[in-house]
């Protein structure tokens, strides 16, 4: 089975975004580069621990190799993701790494083995014995430079809190009809 690396290094626009109204919206990375896009679907957990991971990624640089922090962009991508959004693979796996040598991050996002949904398979991950990552997954595989890495996080946080605001009581997603609140007994709250 043939598999592709979709590599971009660097991308013209590497972005977190979504299709779809709150509460029914499918996220995507995509990044675009040399006349392509390539658009790669996730769970909204993921593009959150990603954003997460990345400002750790770039604390710790700071701290181990001295790296000089990005501040955020004076200019803000607010654009949508572009169009048609075709995706590739689903992500089953993230990976970071940070280049000492050209003072970049590199992020892959890997394909889930479709074996992970099969309910009779014996291991829960993609993982061979030695637990290693099969060679034959997708991949996508993106390098950018610090001040990139800051430009993703930004977005993908506004991105993150543009879904449906929380219950102030439990802090479960509000539908634009309200939801049946624990906090409230089960009562329909608006």
């Amino acid at each position: 089975m043939t598999h592709q690396v979709f590599a971009f290094d660097p991308p013209e626009r590497f972005v977190a975004g979504t299709v779809g109204p709150p509460g029914e919206r499918t996220f995507y990375l995509q990044a675009r580069g040399g006349g392509r896009v390539v658009s790669v679907a996730l769970e909204k957990v993921q593009v959150s621990l990603l954003a997460e991971k990345l400002e750790e990624l770039l604390a710790e640089a700071h701290s181990r190799f001295g790296l000089k922090l990005p501040e955020s962009s004076a200019i803000v991508d607010n654009e949508p993701l572009d169009s048609p959004v075709e995706e590739e693979f689903r992500v089953g796996t993230l990976g970071l790494a940070y280049d000492v040598e050209e003072t970049s991050v590199i992020i892959e996002a890997i394909a889930v083995e479709e074996a992970e949904f099969d309910a009779d398979a014996e291991t829960d991950a993609p993982e061979d014995e030695a637990g290693e990552i099969p060679d034959h997954l997708d991949r996508l595989r993106v390098r950018l430079t610090p001040q990139g890495v800051r430009d993703f996080v930004d977005r993908a946080k506004r991105v993150l809190a543009a879904g449906r605001p929380p219950c102030p009581l439990c802090g479960q997603p509000l539908d634009p009809a309200g939801h049946l609140c624990p906090r409230n007994n089960g009562y329909h709250r608006r």
